[in-house]
């Protein structure tokens, strides 16, 4: 497999959608082949699984379930979409991958994170990303720009404080854990700065030059 695999994580608000498209443009223009895609969804299979997954009237899904559901529509992305453009020597640059299912399932609702990565495993092939970015924000500081988005609320955004600070400490843990994949930047910085660290984080890491 001779492409890259780039991932974005990060609670709410913290600007990993933003990001993700603005490292996708910035690639292309370059004349790189990229692709951008977002979890859950990216298939579909994977966005009808997203609309269920946000939507309000699911407020009793259990969080197996919930677990469930991400893994089929992250299955159904890396087998139809992800791997074949790896494979092809393409770059994809993916808004969530299966590290949150370890921060929102695992450390936010409680489920044991052996479990979750086996099931991670089994829904990817094994498939890891290259490089992953955490931006990191205080949760209230995430939630209020969320809020200010005008983007629709969903189910899990509707979450206590007390769940995203979990979501977030996750996060933290899993990077401190796997430090040579995870890098960490400070997401309530101004939007250049926040740029300007990924572009020395893609030269350092990757070889990745993009001034």
């Amino acid at each position: 497999m001779g492409g890259l695999l780039i991932t974005f994580e990060g609670p709410e608000g913290c600007g990993k959608t933003t990001m993700a498209r603005w490292l996708a443009g910035t690639l292309q223009e370059k004349g790189l082949r990229v692709l951008l895609t977002r979890e859950p969804g990216g298939t579909p299979l994977g966005e009808a699984i997203r609309e269920l997954l946000h939507a309000h009237e699911q407020a009793e899904m259990v969080a197996r379930a919930e677990a469930l559901l991400f893994c089929a529509a992250r299955a159904q992305l890396v087998e139809r979409v992800i791997r074949p453009f790896l494979m092809a020597g393409g770059i994809v640059i993916s808004d969530r991958y299966a590290d949150s299912t370890l921060a929102y399932q695992g450390y936010g609702r409680g489920l044991d994170l052996e479990e979750l990565r086996r099931l991670n495993r089994f829904a990817t092939g094994g498939l890891q990303p290259d490089l992953t970015f955490l931006l990191d924000v205080e949760v209230e500081q995430g939630l209020a720009r969320r809020r200010a988005s005008g983007e629709a609320w969903t189910r899990l955004d509707a979450m206590d404080l007390a769940f995203h600070q979990r979501v977030r400490e996750g996060y933290l843990a899993l990077a401190a854990a796997e430090p040579a994949r995870w890098v960490v930047i400070d997401a309530s910085q101004p939007m250049e700065a926040v740029q300007a660290a990924i572009r020395a984080h893609l030269a350092d890491r990757l070889g990745l030059r993009i001034e």
